[in-house]
């Protein structure tokens, strides 16, 4: 299993993004095509393929995208074109991007590509992307970044943000009831029964693809916060573990949640991120939802809330915990035009890239030395985040593709599947990735 679709980047996702993610990130605005220039024929190409395409800038040349302005500064400095091969195409409709990105990488259609985490450790198992480490801008990368895309030894890609996804929250509904803001799977029910208990239906908005943060932040917070990471990662991989194990609270915690009512099952099952959930939070009908660090500074998502908003991380065994997958741009390893590529790459990815890009979009930089002021609503995920407190939603070092696997597996359990067929479906699969 897998998840089937990515969003174009808009301020995530998931990118948010990050560009987002990804997964279920909200719409990037269609862009044009390349200016051709008098001497384009001299210059050097470099074919990205990725969800979205490069602004036309008028003559002004006035506001892009955050990514194509890291684009434009590779463009400059090399003296290179690159050209932008979307996933908006026609021909491209009936296929999801994963499908598409996967049948382009494995032949060599293109250099660069922009590329979802089970993406990124598929290719990187199968040795079609390139060994990014030797790039002058991976020296600058946060440890966070190395662990999730290292496949096999290689870092195999760069992402131009660190998608962070968090619990947003009502703060004023909170002190309506004179709750604390919750900690803990127990501190986040007691919330729940309160709001519920005094007329608010359902507490928790959620949708069909970001439920899975709950059961991550539970699963590995021990795992990426108890100082023995590499030894409990090697246990799974080999099967002296199993996934399931590490699952289970998480999936018997949304359980209850369903079973209370805090969560409407049926409802999240169709419905589609932000939309399904956002109309009632922002009409200040439901006090929790959860959402990726983009959102938040985002007009069309929860950017601008008619009440005090804060974005804590999802209840663990040791607090508020940042759940955060990687997408990343990544380099075909038989790229007709590799040098060109990786230099593209390393300019984009550079410290001073990066700086343009974080600013524009107001996102946590991959880089170490990259930091942006983000909105006092994000201060207390931020806070954490700086405290090297998190979980990785996606780590290429894992066999098993967490980010995916889990949302398709909690959607079994939205649609009336028991946690126990639930955890026997990540067996299968551990079973599975042990047989390769």
């Amino acid at each position: 299993m897998k998840k089937s679709s990515i969003r174009p980047f808009a301020a995530v996702c998931l990118a948010g993004a990050v560009v987002v993610l990804m997964t279920a990130c909200t719409g990037a605005p269609k862009l044009g095509n390349n200016l051709v220039s008098s001497d384009e024929d001299s210059k050097s190409t470099v074919r990205m393929f990725s969800p979205m395409e490069k602004t036309q800038p008028d003559v002004d040349n006035v506001a892009r995208s955050a990514s194509d302005k890291t684009v434009v500064m590779a463009e400059e400095a090399l003296g290179v074109s690159v050209d932008y091969i979307t996933y908006t195409a026609e021909n491209y409709q009936d296929k999801t991007y994963d499908e598409v990105a996967l049948d382009r990488a494995r032949n060599d259609m293109d250099d660069l590509y922009l590329l979802n985490p089970d993406v990124i450790q598929i290719l990187g198992e199968e040795g079609k992307l390139m060994d990014l480490s030797g790039l002058e801008s991976a020296k600058n990368l946060r440890d966070v970044v190395k662990t999730a895309n290292v496949v096999n030894g290689k870092l195999v890609a760069i992402p131009q943000e660190v998608v962070a996804y968090g619990l947003f929250i009502n703060k004023d509904m909170f002190d309506q009831y004179n709750l604390e803001l919750p900690e803990t799977p127990e501190d986040f029910l007691e919330c729940c029964r309160v709001f519920q208990e005094n007329g608010i239906e359902t507490p928790v908005g959620a949708n069909r693809w970001w439920l899975e943060t709950f059961v991550l932040a539970q699963a590995y917070a021990d795992l990426y916060n108890g100082g023995n990471t590499e030894a409990e990662i090697a246990a799974l991989n080999s099967g002296e573990r199993k996934y399931s194990d590490y699952m289970r609270p998480g999936f018997e915690f949304l359980q209850e949640l369903i079973d209370c009512g805090y969560i409407d099952a049926k409802k999240a099952y169709v419905s589609e991120a932000i939309d399904g959930e956002g109309p009632d939070f922002l009409a200040q009908k439901t006090p929790i939802v959860m959402a990726y660090w983009g959102a938040a500074n985002t007009e069309t998502a929860y950017g601008n809330p008619d009440f005090n908003m804060l974005v804590i991380g999802f209840p663990s065994s040791r607090g508020q915990m940042p759940v955060m997958p990687m997408t990343g741009f990544a380099v075909g390893a038989n790229a007709e035009h590799a040098e060109d590529a990786m230099r593209t790459l390393d300019v984009m990815v550079s410290d001073e890239a990066l700086q343009v890009y974080s600013e524009t979009n107001k996102v946590i930089s991959p880089s170490k030395n990259v930091e942006v002021e983000c909105i006092p609503a994000l201060k207390p995920l931020n806070d954490r985040i700086n405290e090297n407190v998190y979980v990785l939603g996606a780590n290429a070092n894992m066999k098993l593709e967490q980010w995916g696997n889990t949302c398709l597996i909690v959607r079994e359990l939205l649609n009336g599947a028991t946690v126990d067929e639930c955890m026997a479906e990540f067996d299968r699969l551990q079973e599975e990735t042990l047989e390769h």
